[in-house]
Order: C-alpha cells, then sequence, then structure tokens
C-alpha cells in the first residue's frame, strides 16, 4: 500500500445518504472514494431502462429540491459541489382512493388541502386544522436552522444561541409521536385512520409510532418546497451528485463489492473488496444498512452492545413488490394525477400486500417513455419470507399470480389498465435483496413497538472508532430528504474529527 492510496473518508455504497456525505466532505478538501457494487450510483434511488422507458427503482414523490429554506437538502447538497439539476413541480402530492368513498387529493396549496379534508369531515374542522398547524410549528424549528450533525456540541450551541426557541420547540417534540399529537385534537375513528395511512404511505407505520418531528417535516414541506420531480428520473440526483463529486476531486469506483471493514486495535482503518482489493482510510462509512454493516461487513460476534440494543427496539421493515409498467396514454383518465394510494380495508393497511402506492412519472416528465405511452410503478409492502423456498417454476408462477391481483385492484383507477398494458416487469423483495444489496431487501428500519418519538434512532458514529453510520439505518430515518440529512450530519461530523 503506498501513502496515495490512503483516503481521508471511504463511502461504502452510493445511495443518496452516502453520495451527500461523500459530496459534503470532497467540498471541505477531503480526499474521498465512493465504492459501489452496481453499474450506476443510487441504489433505491437509481433507475433501469427497458425498451426506451426510463423506470425510477423507488418512489417518484420526491421532496427536498425546493428553492427556500433550509430543509431542502438535495437542493443544498447539489449546490454545495457546483451542480443542479432541473425539477418539475407537482401540483398534487398524492391522489388517496380510501375505504368509505374518501377520496381526496393533497394539494400544494395548504389551504386548499385542509378544506379538501374538512368537506369529508366537518364536524372535525377544528381539529384538522389545530393538528396540520402543530405540524407546520416543527416544520418552521427545522426550517430556521441549518441541519447538521446532532453530535457536535459546538454546533449545537451556536445553534441554541442563534435560535434558542427553535431549539426548544425541536426538543419538546423529539420524544412525541404523530399519533399522540392528532388524537389532542380529533376523534372522529375515519379521519384517524386517515391519518395513519399519511405517515404509513411513508414511514411504514402508523401514526401512533411514527415521530411528530419526521411527521411535521413531510407534512408541512409538501406545501413549502413542495413535491418536485427531477427531469430525467429519479436516476439523476445520484448521476449528479457523482459529477459534483468528480467535479470536487472525490472518486467513485462501480463494481466494487466490498465484502470487509477492515480493523486494527479495535478502529476502523480500511474495507477489502469481492476481488481482494483492499483500500485504506482514516474514517469509513457505511451506507449499506446497519444489518449489513454489523452482521455481514464485521464480524457478527464482534457486534457492540449499543447496537445489539438498537436491533432489539428496532427491526428491518418490508421490502415490496413492484410493477414498472408500460402502459398506452388512453389508460389514463383525463386529470390523473402523478400519485396514488389504494386501500380497500382500513384493516389490510399494513398487511403485506394491502395498501397499493403507485407513481406515474410521465405525467411530469413524458420523456421517460415512449410518444403515446405512460410508466406506472404500482408497489406494495411485502416480506421475503412469502417469496423464500421455492423452486424457479413456482416463484415465477406466484410473482404472476401476485402481478395480476395488483393490476386487477388498480383497474378500480385505471380501468383498461390490462389491455392497455405495453411492458411489465414484475419485482419481488428478492429481486430488491439482489439489486440493491440491503438485507432482506428492506427499505429501512421501523420501531418493533411504541417509542418515544425519534429518541431510539442512532447517529452517525458508531462504537467502533473510525466507523460511521449513513442512511436510512440512521437519523432521522427513511425517504431522499431524511437520508440527505443523515449525509449532512454525516460529513459535519466527519470534518470536525478531520479537522476541516
Amino acid at each position: 500500500m503506498t501513502s496515495s492510496s490512503l483516503f481521508d473518508v471511504i463511502v461504502i455504497g452510493s445511495g443518496i445518504g452516502g453520495l451527500v456525505s461523500a459530496t459534503q466532505l470532497a467540498a471541505k478538501g477531503a480526499k474521498v472514494l465512493v465504492l459501489e457494487s452496481y453499474v450506476i450510483p443510487g441504489g433505491s434511488a437509481g433507475y433501469f431502462e427497458h425498451q426506451s422507458y426510463r423506470f425510477d427503482v423507488g418512489a417518484s414523490m420526491i421532496f427536498g429540491m425546493g428553492s427556500k429554506g433550509t430543509t431542502n437538502l438535495l437542493t443544498r447538497a447539489l449546490d454545495a459541489v457546483n451542480v443542479s439539476l432541473e425539477t418539475i413541480a407537482d401540483p398534487v402530492q398524492i391522489h388517496y382512493h380510501l375505504p368509505n368513498g374518501l377520496n381526496l387529493k393533497v394539494d400544494r396549496v395548504y389551504e386548499k388541502f385542509l378544506q379538501n379534508l374538512t368537506a369529508y369531515f366537518p364536524h372535525e374542522k377544528v381539529g384538522i386544522r389545530r393538528f396540520y398547524d402543530e405540524c407546520w410549528q416543527v416544520f418552521n424549528c427545522l426550517n430556521s436552522i441549518d441541519l447538521l450533525s446532532l453530535e457536535e456540541p459546538r454546533y449545537l450551541l451556536r445553534v441554541f444561541l442563534q435560535h434558542p426557541l427553535a431549539c426548544l420547540g425541536l426538543a419538546k417534540y423529539l420524544p412525541q409521536n404523530a399519533g399522540d399529537v392528532a388524537r389532542r385534537y380529533i376523534k372522529d375513528p375515519q379521519l384517524l385512520q386517515f391519518i395513519d395511512m399519511e405517515c404509513y404511505c411513508w414511514s411504514v407505520v402508523p401514526a401512533n409510532m411514527t415521530p411528530m418531528i419526521n411527521a411535521g417535516m413531510v407534512f408541512s414541506d409538501r406545501h413549502y418546497g413542495g413535491v418536485n420531480y427531477p427531469k430525467g428520473g429519479v436516476g439523476k440526483i445520484a448521476q449528479t451528485l457523482v459529477a459534483g463529486l468528480e467535479k470536487a476531486g472525490g472518486t467513485i469506483q462501480y463494481q466494487a463489492r466490498v465484502t470487509q471493514i477492515l480493523t486494527e486495535r479495535g478502529k476502523a482503518v480500511g474495507v477489502k473488496l469481492a476481488n481482494g482489493e483492499v483500500y485504506q482510510g482514516k474514517r469509513i462509512v457505511s451506507n449499506a444498512t446497519r444489518w449489513d454493516t454489523f452482521e455481514k461487513l464485521l464480524p457478527v460476534e464482534s457486534i457492540p452492545h449499543n447496537e445489539k440494543k438498537w436491533q432489539q427496539t428496532y427491526q428491518k421493515s418490508p421490502s415490496f413488490l413492484s410493477l414498472h409498467m408500460g402502459v398506452e396514454k388512453s389508460v389514463l383518465p383525463p386529470g390523473t394525477e402523478c400519485h396514488h394510494i389504494l386501500l380497500e380495508d382500513w384493516q389490510e393497511m399494513t398487511v403485506s400486500q394491502g395498501t397499493i402506492f403507485v407513481s406515474i412519472p410521465t405525467l411530469l416528465d413524458p420523456d421517460l417513455a415512449p410518444r403515446g405511452y405512460h410508466i406506472i410503478h404500482a408497489f406494495t409492502p411485502d416480506w421475503i419470507d412469502n417469496w423464500q423456498g421455492l423452486s424457479e417454476t413456482e416463484y415465477e408462477a406466484r410473482k404472476e399470480a401476485a402481478a395480476w391481483r395488483m393490476i386487477e385492484r388498480l383497474e378500480q383507477i385505471f380501468p383498461g389498465l390490462n389491455a392497455g398494458l405495453d411492458y411489465l416487469e414484475v419485482g419481488t423483495p428478492r429481486t430488491h435483496r439482489r439489486f440493491l444489496g440491503r438485507q432482506d431487501g428492506t427499505y429501512g428500519p421501523i420501531p418493533r413497538r411504541k417509542l418515544w418519538g425519534l429518541l431510539g434512532m442512532r447517529f452517525n458514529r458508531t462504537a467502533i472508532p473510525g466507523l460511521y453510520c449513513v442512511g436510512d439505518s440512521t437519523f432521522p430515518g427513511q425517504g431522499l430528504n431524511a437520508v440527505a440529512f443523515s449525509g449532512f450530519a454525516c460529513a459535519h461530523r466527519i470534518a470536525v474529527d478531520l479537522g476541516l
């Protein structure tokens, strides 16, 4: 090993959290290497192409790309390395198709959303406003401060001195969950179920298990910065961050699968690849899940006590069964919105293949599909256990049966979907595990039981000196803007540790 092969920071994985950490550190002058096992960056924020269709791997509902405030973390991450993306504003965040005829659009304009919801629950007019206004209180606290590492004492002191009321407000909400706040103001059982769905569609747990800080961020930012789709697809975010990384002097290496984090005297000092190559780093950042990090990249018998305790508190969320479809334009009724959620029975909301999420990004960017066609990406939570122990024939048959069950349900929203189908690709939790390198194909941690808000989430530093974690297994959790927050925080903590 020559001295030139020693990096200041090695980042394992090029998900958005890892790329934000890498670009932030490269912009500060650190020598950064990103190692990505796949052929393109982005992870679940990546893309794939088939038959002139360009599909997003994950959801197309993107927060954090607004032009104002401090919570537009994806915009800020791109700005830090002098790159930018053209985006397309989505006028409606989501169109809900829910039990008992609850057919509701979440308009980008806050007052219009409140009016739409109050029309269904006029007797809860006051409670609706009080709950969502309280979400704004959380958001305004977040949006008034520079969001960096909560593990850095000098930063915390500086922010507190500059914004004492905002800090006290966030401290107040840190141990609270959205469901508890909602029940202070709202009594109607169906309206509370709606708020459960409002949380479940991005946190994968009901409101009583969703931290109020996360809910305040999502429920308000959709009306503040809004949902903005990157022209060219979600994969453009990672691609553009990589361009910025390289512009700032950083390096990314593809098809570089890390199999081991190397330690000396208990400290992380480098990584080993599947091909036997070794890279040394002063600091190692894992953008893998905490399960992959501490059970695969490190000796399983050496899991630190606090990581074992964290795993007793949090479990892996489900993966997804995904349908990537190309359909004739005639399938979509006039006025169709980009994002939908379909549920026929409230009791089925959290069960496997219960709630269906839909993204139609070509309504915002038609260039992602051939002329005369649209992309429909439909996905539903599913567990890998439902797809294990099958022969190849059984696996394919189960995929086909599950896909047609989903398509039959989607015909409620899009009559003629089956007849207008031009292309279909089915992905299961096994597919997500294979291509995203995530244990069981999980999309992140969820609490095993009701917790005190965000107090149980781990930050970026780990019990192993020199090793940091970033992404949805760290504070504040799942979602592109959330993992961008994690990336900013991780980079800030490392920069202080390295004296940059």
